[in-house]
């Protein structure tokens, strides 16, 4: 298996910086705007992530069959976001306080459960990043089983590939397809460029519609496909 190539250290230092909001219009004016991976909330954390997708894919199993869930953990890269695409499930959970741990020594930037997770407090105790539907006790152990790892997966409906940029922060997360990461990373100073510009006319008192004339806010959306 091939690695994926490492994004641009430049590109996720902009979409940490500018955050999911202005990363999402970013994709609107390129038309790839169907990344954002809705239900997906903050569990603990703070700031914005932004780093390559290191994906896995759960599959159910049969009552009794063994299940080993986490020993990829090792494998991860520092600044890698984990994406675990678990279809959903919420009678299981396939993240906890162990894992967290090891991400955390191993310098994994967070994590993104399509599911639930449990040991919420010593994971918030901990400020490691983490986004999931929601909690739950129930061990995956047994339940569900690891059945891929680093190849394209699924979660809330979008297509990740390995290498493909995690963003996330209190709004949720998104996905920046690894081939679009340079022309997002253009929009976004654009879409940047002109919020800050329309901010510093209201600051001096002109109408917002002004402002937004002024700095060709609502052409926006009106760039080269």
């Amino acid at each position: 298996m091939t690695a994926p190539a490492r994004p641009d250290a430049a590109h996720l230092e902009l979409f940490r910086r500018q955050g999911t909001s202005t990363v999402s219009d970013a994709l609107d004016l390129l038309g790839a705007g169907d990344t954002g991976l809705p239900g997906l909330r903050r569990i603990s954390g703070g700031g914005t992530v932004a780093g390559p997708a290191f994906t896995l894919r759960y599959v159910s199993v049969e009552a009794g069959t063994p299940g080993p869930a986490g020993e990829f953990a090792d494998d991860v890269p520092a600044g890698a976001v984990v994406v675990v695409a678990n279809e959903g499930r919420t009678h299981c959970t396939v993240w906890g306080d162990i894992l967290t741990a090891a991400a955390l020594r191993g310098g994994v930037a967070g994590t993104v459960v399509d599911g639930v997770c449990r040991d919420v407090a010593a994971i918030a105790a901990s400020g490691y990043p983490l986004w999931s539907l929601g909690t739950y006790m129930k061990s995956g152990k047994h339940r569900v089983r690891l059945a891929a790892v680093q190849e394209p997966v699924t979660v809330r409906g979008v297509r990740i590939a390995p290498g493909d940029i995690v963003v996330g922060d209190d709004a949720g997360c998104l996905t920046v397809p690894a081939a679009l990461a340079g022309r997002t990373a253009e929009q976004v100073v654009r879409v940047a460029g002109a919020e800050d510009a329309i901010r510093a006319d209201l600051a001096a008192g002109l109408p917002l519609a002004e402002a937004r004339a002024r700095h060709g806010y609502n052409r926006l959306g009106l760039v080269p496909r």
